[in-house]
């Protein structure tokens, strides 16, 4: 059998995965001007960096809202497309090991998939995600450069951002801690440094979507949720959602592969496609 090749097509930046005998293979990530360039960039550089030749290759899977612009076959292999939300639940599946969850796929916006086994199921999701973090430090810390944020938000202190419980009751609120968040952003001052600004965006954009995502548990018994995509990486979520957990009673989890996890879930998708349009 050869290597099924996953690729997750995004606007200016595709990620690439190669799946063989069920194990991943150096997954990698490039960024272009457009995605077309991205994603034959990515796909000769997988080759290249990976030794492995066009014959090799037994089928091509791409997922992703770049995948609409691409309708022939790459190289001249078989191609064929994974609905991004099933990509997003198989590759979460995969890399957690868990068949009892929602994922939290932390793109643009944000998207929930309820996982119960080979069910995937798209629940809803919010318009808050990254696009939402570079779209704010754009406007309030002239860039848009999430790792720069990150850096910044790490000399930065929430307290001088963030109102908690403890800052407005004397007394512990029944079901929340006193250090939990009361409201983004309500101590920020007029002169508040750059770097409790993005403390504050970041913890802001986390927060919104951890509170989401139990909100979408709600009338179900799911209690693990895995988070997936570029966010993931921000080393904010160590602080963020561990609270989160306190919080809700939930577990957050997040694969080691976190952000490839939808490339990985269109490769593994093969399967089902190939069963079902017998390519």
């Amino acid at each position: 059998m050869g290597i099924i090749i996953g690729i997750d097509v995004g606007i200016s930046t595709t990620k690439i995965v190669g799946i063989r005998n069920g194990k991943v293979s150096a997954p990698i990530r490039i960024t272009a001007a457009d995605p077309i360039t991205s994603l034959f960039g990515a796909f000769g550089k997988y080759l290249h960096d990976n030794d492995i030749e066009l014959k090799d290759v037994e089928h091509v899977m791409l997922t992703g809202v770049g995948a609409a612009y691409i309708e022939q076959p790459i190289y001249g292999l078989p191609t064929s497309k994974s609905e991004e939300f099933i990509a997003d639940g198989l590759g979460a599946r995969y890399e957690s090991k868990l068949d009892h969850s929602i994922v939290v796929s932390m793109g643009t916006g944000t998207s929930f998939v309820k996982c119960n086994g080979d069910e995937m199921r798209h629940i809803g999701g919010i318009g808050v995600g990254g696009g939402t973090l570079a779209g704010l430090s754009r406007i309030m810390l002239n860039t848009s450069d999430i790792k720069a944020v990150a850096a910044m938000a790490k000399q930065g202190n929430i307290r001088n951002i963030d109102l908690t419980i403890g800052d407005i009751s004397a007394i512990p609120v029944p079901g929340l801690t006193m250090d939990t968040t009361a409201s983004n952003f309500a101590r920020a001052q007029s002169d508040a440094s750059k770097e409790d600004i993005a403390a504050g965006l970041i913890h802001m954009v986390l927060q919104s979507i951890g509170s989401a995502a139990w909100l979408a548990s709600l009338g179900s018994d799911i209690r693990d949720f895995v988070l997936i995509g570029n966010l993931s990486l921000l080393p904010q979520c160590k602080e963020v959602f561990p609270a989160l957990e306190t919080l809700y009673d939930i577990r957050f989890h997040i694969p080691k592969y976190s952000q490839y996890c939808t490339a990985i879930g269109a490769a593994l998708d093969y399967n089902r496609i190939k069963k079902q349009q017998l390519i």
